[in-house]
C-alpha cells in the first residue's frame, strides 16, 4: 500500500506542475507578441539613451502608468464582453472634481474619506448608466458611452465653473510620492493588487469566464443561462469605479483636480488593452496582456521624452501604434 501511495504521489507531482503551468499561461494568454515587442522597445531605448535602463527611471515609469493601468483593467472587462467605453477619461475628471469639492476646506470640507467614497459612488453610477443605456435602450456601446463622456465632462465643469481645486492633505499626496521598501509607492501597489485580483477573477471564477462567453456570443451565452444583461451592467459599473479610482490617484500625484483632466485618456486606455492582445470584437484578452500593453505605452512615452522628442511628434507615434494594434487585431480575426 505504501508503494502504491508513493507511485500515486510521483504521478500526481508532474500533473500538478503541469496544471500550475497551464494556469500561469492562462494569465498571460496571447501575450507573446506584445511581450516581445516590449522587450525590443526596452532594448532599443537602452541602446539609444544611457538614462533609460536605470532603477530610478524604471520606478518613474511605474509611477507614470498607475492611472492608465487602473483604467485599463476596467476597460479590459468591457472589451472582453464586446463593448467599448469612451467615457472613462471624463468619468475620471468628474470623480476627481467630486472628491475635491466634497473634501476641500474651500468647499464642503467633509474630509478626504467622504470625498473619496462619494467620488467612487458617482463614478460607479456613471458606469451603471452607460450599462443601462446599452442593455435597456439597446444603444450601441459606442453611442452610449459617447453620450456619457459628454455628460460627465459637462458635470465636471459645472461643479466649480471650470476652476481647479488645489491643495490636499500631506498624507494623501504622499501616497504617490513615498516609496515603501525603497521602490513601491502605495498607488503603484494598488495598481498591482488590482491587476492580481482581476486576473484571478477572470481565470478562476465562473463569473469571470462568463465574460469571455458573452464576448464570444451574447446570444449563446444567454441561452446557456448566463445573465448577460446583469453582467454587462456590472462590468460598465466596475469600469466606472476604476476610472474614478484612477482620478483619485491622479489627484494624489498632482495635488490638485481640474475638470479638463483625463482628456484623451480613453484612447490610451483602449490602445493599451488592444496592444496587449485583446480583440475589439470581444471574447479575447487578459489582464496580463493589458499590463504589457500599459507598459509598452508607458515605456514608449518615457523613452521619447528621454530622447527629447517633441510632444506633438509623440502624439503621432502613439497614434501610429494604436492604428497598428487595431490593424493587427483585424488581420488576426480574418485569419481565424
Amino acid at each position: 500500500m505504501a508503494v502504491s501511495n508513493g507511485a500515486s504521489e510521483l504521478k500526481a507531482g508532474p500533473n500538478t506542475q503541469a496544471a500550475a503551468g497551464a494556469k500561469l499561461s492562462a494569465l498571460f494568454a496571447g501575450t507573446m507578441g506584445p511581450l516581445i515587442g516590449l522587450m525590443l522597445l526596452c532594448l532599443a531605448l537602452s541602446l539609444t539613451t544611457d538614462t533609460f535602463l536605470t532603477v530610478r527611471n524604471i520606478l518613474n515609469v511605474l509611477d507614470q502608468v498607475t492611472v492608465l493601468g487602473i483604467m485599463a483593467i476596467g476597460m479590459t472587462l468591457v472589451i472582453l464582453i464586446g463593448g467599448i467605453d469612451l467615457s472613462v477619461g471624463s468619468v475620471l475628471a468628474l470623480a476627481a472634481m467630486v472628491m475635491g469639492f466634497v473634501a476641500h476646506p474651500d468647499h464642503l470640507d467633509l474630509g478626504m474619506p467622504a470625498g473619496i467614497v462619494t467620488a467612487l459612488v458617482v463614478a460607479g453610477l456613471c458606469g451603471l448608466v452607460s450599462g443601462l443605456l446599452v442593455t435597456v435602450t439597446k444603444l450601441p456601446p459606442f453611442i452610449a458611452t459617447l453620450a456619457m463622456m459628454s455628460v460627465a465632462r459637462g458635470l465636471a465643469n459645472m461643479i466649480t465653473d471650470g476652476s481647479q481645486i488645489i491643495g490636499f492633505p500631506d498624507w494623501f499626496t504622499s501616497l504617490s510620492i513615498i516609496r515603501h521598501f525603497g521602490f513601491l509607492s502605495v498607488t503603484v501597489g494598488l495598481m498591482i493588487v488590482l491587476a492580481i485580483i482581476f486576473a484571478t477573477f477572470l481565470n478562476y471564477r465562473a463569473t469571470g469566464r462568463s465574460l469571455y462567453a458573452i464576448g464570444g456570443s451574447a446570444e449563446v451565452a444567454r441561452l446557456s443561462g448566463i445573465p448577460v444583461k446583469s453582467l454587462t451592467n456590472w462590468v460598465y459599473a466596475i469600469c466606472g469605479v476604476l476610472a474614478g479610482l484612477a482620478g483619485i490617484v491622479l489627484a494624489a500625484r498632482l495635488d490638485s483636480v481640474q475638470p479638463s483632466s483625463g482628456f484623451g485618456y480613453e484612447l490610451d486606455t483602449i490602445a493599451a488593452v488592444v496592444i496587449g492582445g485583446a480583440s475589439l470584437s470581444g471574447g479575447v484578452g487578459s489582464i496580463g496582456g493589458t499590463a504589457i500593453g500599459v507598459l509598452i505605452i508607458g515605456v514608449l512615452r518615457n523613452g521619447l521624452n528621454l530622447l527629447g522628442v517633441s510632444p506633438f511628434i509623440q502624439q503621432v507615434v502613439i497614434g501610429v501604434v494604436i492604428a497598428l494594434a487595431v490593424a493587427t487585431d483585424t488581420w488576426r480575426r480574418r485569419a481565424q
